[in-house]
């Protein structure tokens, strides 16, 4: 009896949950992996499994698809895009230690070309803002990573040929900021006098003995393509600090999530440890964000996490540090690699987490559009016209958000505590914080959502485009109905002028659909002269306006056409007005694409 008492409680031990080894989280994704690539239509997956020292790296699928060549977890590199953040990261505590940097001395310190402006006096930005995505400046993306490694500029002139504006005091507000990865890149460069890729490799990879990644050029031979929905990508470079450019293997990744779990000195002493320490949130009630490392939750369990995508590629590695587990997914395909991590972490290490009762009270305060505090600077920013997130008042304490989620599904939420929501049906917390911030969800970027009439804009930016596209049709029937009726046309010019607008419209509409929204291609990063056209076709537009508002005063005062005709022209100024307006507000006009 005694015998099977301790079989009993042996047994029990070994079903307690995070106990799995590397061998069952390893099958686990051996049995996931391969139905995502084949459900999905992804080409190849490369995955490692850290798990109390033990290490398990597999490859699936193909690195190239038309050559059907195998993924090989050591030999076959994938773009690491955002994860490179977490090298970054090291690197300036690495230097933190050694009594180089202070991450919180104002950046200015360490910068000798060019100086961050004192937008917020007595608000310097410093290396913990940078680390922690607080620094406080807006986001420009676009046509800042070339195809060919020959091109891509040094990261001096990076960073102070694209210095952006700063749009909030540093320190208040949780935004992804690759800008800021950059700029913490160069202080690594100006303060150890290497090139950034050469001291990563030096004190990070080397020691780590992580060969199979690179932060230089890397032999094209080794690199799995990446690919879309209608080809392939190329690879992109010019961003090494960020993300663009360094390339890795899941069997090296298996190497850095085992230093980071095991604390490694190799990595420097205490470097490990503070990444893993969250080091701001936006709310004291939430997960928050470590250096380079990112905080969430699941089934109970505390989640580090880092994600990395760029065209064609996407990764996550996830760090269980309780469960001394590390998870990392690399895909070669236009899919999120989240919900095949979630499944592992869910039949590896169930649990239940706490979850407080709800308290009810008036939600509507809470209702609106809210975008993200991504701020953009470029371009992209008319990305959050389509990209928001809407916040409904459903009952006594209860939310329901759409556009929060991953992938977008509505979710519904039950209020626990002042401004504080639990998911009904999930795991997740939101919170309404004192900065007018909505923060929580799960969203594939550490980032929050300010309030926003961006319904509105969306309104008046269809209206505006309907308009146009009623002129561009309309006007050369009515053209021609006068012709054959031989009636005469008086003050052409002013209807010709408006078909002309409706037509650049249409123009810069089609640049801009097939180059960022339909087909997405190099010329996001790379510059596109179609895309260039576009935006001088609605740049022409807008100064036509103009010319719109004058003649319809002029039509008016000189009573250039019948009562019709006058309010039909004026209904089309002031919709096109209403879209110039939305174009302007989100950089959709002006020498934006540079």
């Amino acid at each position: 009896m005694r015998i099977l008492t301790v079989l009993s409680v042996l047994l029990a031990l070994v079903a307690l949950p995070g106990t799995a080894s590397a061998a069952d989280v390893a099958g686990l994704a051996a049995e996931l992996v391969p139905r995502l690539l084949s459900e999905h239509g992804v080409p190849g997956a490369s995955v490692a499994v850290v798990t109390a020292g033990q290490v398990k790296a597999q490859g699936y699928g193909y690195a190239d698809r038309d050559r059907r060549i195998p993924v090989d977890a050591a030999g076959t590199r994938f773009a690491t895009a955002s994860l490179a953040k977490t090298f970054t990261a090291a690197a300036v505590l690495q230097l933190v230690r050694a009594g180089r940097l202070d991450l919180d001395r104002d950046v200015n310190t360490y910068l000798t070309t060019f100086q961050i402006p004192d937008t917020f006096p007595g608000h310097p930005v410093t290396l913990r803002h940078l680390l922690t995505h607080t620094a406080g400046f807006e986001s420009n993306v676009l046509a800042t990573s070339w195809t060919d490694p020959a091109a891509a500029e040094p990261l001096a002139k990076v960073v102070e040929d694209g210095l952006p504006e700063r749009v909030r005091p540093p320190g208040t507000v949780l935004s992804y900021d690759n800008y800021a990865y950059d700029l913490a890149g160069y202080v690594i460069e100006a303060t150890s006098g290497q090139a950034y890729a050469q001291y990563v490799k030096q004190h990070i990879l080397d020691p780590l003995g992580m060969t199979g990644t690179t932060f230089a050029t890397p032999d094209p031979a080794t690199l799995a393509t990446g690919y879309g929905d209608t080809g392939s990508f190329a690879h992109y470079y010019g961003h090494p600090s960020s993300g663009t450019g360094p390339v890795t293997t899941a069997a090296d990744m298996g190497k850095l999530m085992q230093a980071l779990l095991t604390d490694d000195p190799r990595l420097g002493p205490g470097v490990a440890a503070a990444m893993k320490t969250r080091q701001f949130t936006q709310d004291p009630r939430l997960p928050g964000i470590g250096y380079g490392l990112e905080e969430t939750a699941r089934n109970g369990h505390r989640l580090l996490f880092k994600a990395g995508d760029v065209n064609g590629f996407h990764a996550l590695m996830t760090l269980l540090p309780d469960q001394r587990t590390g998870i990392y997914v690399v895909l070669n395909g236009e899919h999120t690699p989240y919900d095949v991590v979630h499944q592992i972490i869910d039949r590896a290490f169930p649990g239940t987490a706490e979850r407080p009762p709800p308290t009810g009270g008036d939600t509507t305060a809470y209702a609106g559009t809210y975008v993200t505090t991504q701020s953009r600077g470029d371009l992209l920013r008319f990305a959050t016209l389509f990209d928001h997130v809407t916040v409904t008042a459903t009952g006594s304490g209860e939310l329901t958000t759409t556009g929060l989620s991953a992938d977008g599904t509505a979710q519904r939420w039950r209020q626990v505590g002042p401004g504080l929501f639990a998911e009904r049906d999930g795991p997740e917390l939101i919170a309404f914080t004192g900065h007018g911030v909505l923060a929580g969800g799960h969203r594939e970027e550490a980032t929050t959502f300010e309030r926003s009439p961006v319904t509105l804009h969306v309104w008046l930016l269809y209206a505006g485009l309907a308009a146009f596209l009623a002129a561009l049709i309309g006007m050369p029937v009515a053209a021609l109905v006068r012709r054959l009726r031989r009636r005469p046309a008086r003050h052409r010019f002013a209807w010709w002028l408006a078909w002309l607008t409706g037509a650049l419209v249409a123009v810069f509409v089609y640049g801009l659909a097939t180059t960022v929204i339909i087909a997405p291609t190099d010329a996001i990063l790379v510059g596109s002269p179609l895309l260039t056209g576009a935006l001088l076709a609605s740049s022409t537009a807008f100064v036509l306006t103009g010319g719109l508002v004058a003649c319809t005063g002029v039509a008016w005062w000189k009573r250039w056409w019948g009562l019709p005709g006058r309010i039909s022209y004026t209904a089309y100024t002031i919709a096109a007005l209403a879209f110039m307006t939305v174009a302007y507000l989100y950089n959709l006009v002006g020498g934006v694409f540079a």
